[in-house]
């Protein structure tokens, strides 16, 4: 595979980072050394405007200003990361999941926020134009990752699917290289691993276009790759994510599948010819059961477990088909409609998958109380960025956006906390208290737009007082970007 294959591939993944393709603004190649025409310049590039566009330095700030109080129980780094560009050329050549990842963190100690830091990831190409030494062997498919940063027995790590390698950042979110699981990892990782607390294994699910295959690999607690099972499958198609259950792997096969025609930003389509269908696996490998179903776009898992003979996962669709014909700008998975939150039960034993909508208001980025992936959850918290939504739809979804979602999946109801007009909330984090005993019993830390203040906030809230004002909202010096994902790394 020639290097700008490569490159090509790695652009396309990123571009898929939530679950499909944002926008794409012209052609690449030469258009990126062009000057913008007088009818070019006066159009409107939404995804590095308001909400979206990206921050041009990176800042330290120490003791940062809080309203409200910070629990005491709360020690240690909210760290997220998304897509950021460094040295925009030309808007038209860009596509905002293209952007090289920056991660944002806020350190907090004793009730107090210590210091808020962002920080490009050091890939190559980034080092290369912050003008710095990239001290490390240049990684086949390198790519400041923009899609995940997780922790796992001590180490930080970004993620990436399709190619780019992870990186490592220290606590203070210097980049330490590139990270290949002590040389156990053999091509592509992902973006969205799954770690099961009670087994102590960290899951992943990895695709590449060169592949006839997808992976499932096993992460010990060493941080060694110590398991890869081979899922075949045709036509390349892109797995964002996947379900994990006590004793099952659950893949998503859908009809997104790699397209290497010249000329295109985003090298996948949305392929009519590729049946869509969900395969179920024993987690220790061994023959896959497929089961179809209608063509959707499958986006993020909230969790999956097993109840019986059935396999059950909630997560996040988006209405087929991937792309609306015309829609050059805005052109996407939620063009035909925003995502929504499903429940999918696989039964087993009759052979067949039910599906059905829990909450049809716009939402994504689903997320569970870690300590539960795997097992039977109750509740679940989803974000509804209004601005994304606007931008994807062209219009406004629904009257509905800039607040937080709380699923009580037992009894269907539902908490909303709003923020208001012009603050997009981020995805939100459930981080348990220090005396947590049921569920529930903790905090959800998400980051917010403050339009008052052209700024953003992290917010914390009480996860079992929902609706409540903030417990405490840390005001940071810059805004952060909407970006994708992150996690809570606790001391």
């Amino acid at each position: 595979m020639t290097e700008p294959n490569r490159r090509n591939v790695l652009r396309g993944a990123a571009a898929l980072a939530i679950g499909g393709v944002a926008a794409t603004y012209g052609s690449t190649g030469s258009a990126a050394a062009q000057p913008l025409s007088p009818a070019a310049a006066k159009e409107r590039f939404p995804f590095i405007e308001g909400a979206f566009a990206p921050v041009k330095e990176e800042v330290t700030a120490f003791g940062l200003p809080v309203t409200g109080r910070i629990p005491k129980d709360l020690c240690g780094r909210y760290l997220r990361t998304g897509p950021n560009v460094l040295g925009l050329e030309d808007p038209r050549a860009h596509h905002w999941m293209m952007g090289e990842g920056m991660v944002h963190g806020v350190r907090l100690r004793d009730g107090k926020a210590e210091w808020y830091r962002n920080r490009w990831v050091r890939s190559s190409g980034v080092a290369a134009k912050l003008g710095e030494r990239y001290p490390w062997p240049v990684p086949a498919e390198d790519f400041a990752p923009n899609t995940h940063v997780i922790s796992h027995h001590g180490r930080i790590l970004t993620l990436q699917e399709s190619g780019a390698p992870p990186y490592e950042l220290d606590g203070e979110l210097n980049t330490l290289g590139p990270f290949d699981f002590g040389g156990s990892l053999e091509g592509s990782y992902t973006a969205h691993t799954k770690f099961d607390a009670h087994a102590d294994e960290l899951h992943a699910v990895t695709y590449h276009p060169t592949w006839d295959h997808v992976r499932h690999l096993l992460v010990d607690r060493t941080g060694r790759v110590v398991r890869t099972t081979l899922i075949p499958v045709t036509d390349s198609p892109m797995m964002h994510d996947f379900g994990l259950t006590e004793n099952y792997v659950v893949v998503f096969d859908v009809p997104v599948t790699f397209d290497p025609r010249p000329g295109k930003v985003v090298p996948y389509k949305w392929n009519t010819e590729h049946p869509a269908r969900v395969g179920v696996m024993k987690r220790d490998g061994g023959p896959v059961r497929w089961f179809g179903v209608d063509p959707v776009f499958y986006s993020h898992t909230l969790n999956a477990y097993e109840q019986g003979d059935t396999v059950v996962v909630d997560l996040t669709t988006m209405p087929a088909p991937f792309e609306v014909a015309g829609k050059q700008g805005f052109g996407g998975p939620s063009a035909s409609g925003p995502p929504v939150l499903e429940r999918w039960t696989i039964d087993l034993a009759r052979g067949r998958v039910r599906r059905r909508v829990l909450d049809d208001r716009p939402q994504e980025f689903p997320r569970v109380n870690e300590s539960l992936v795997s097992r039977r959850h109750r509740y679940g918290y989803s974000a509804s960025p209004g601005e994304l939504f606007d931008v994807y739809l062209d219009k406004p979804a629904n009257s509905f956006g800039n607040a937080l979602i709380k699923h009580d999946l037992r009894s269907g109801r539902s908490e909303v906390h709003r923020f208001g007009r012009g603050a997009d909330a981020s995805e939100a984090v459930f981080v348990p208290s220090a005396r947590s005993k049921a569920e529930d019993d903790g905090y959800a830390l998400a980051y917010v737009n403050n339009p008052d203040r052209g700024a953003s906030d992290l917010v914390i809230l009480s996860a079992q007082d929902f609706t409540a004002k903030p417990l405490a909202r840390i005001h940071l010096p810059r805004p952060v970007p909407l970006g994708f994902h992150g996690s809570w790394v606790a001391d």
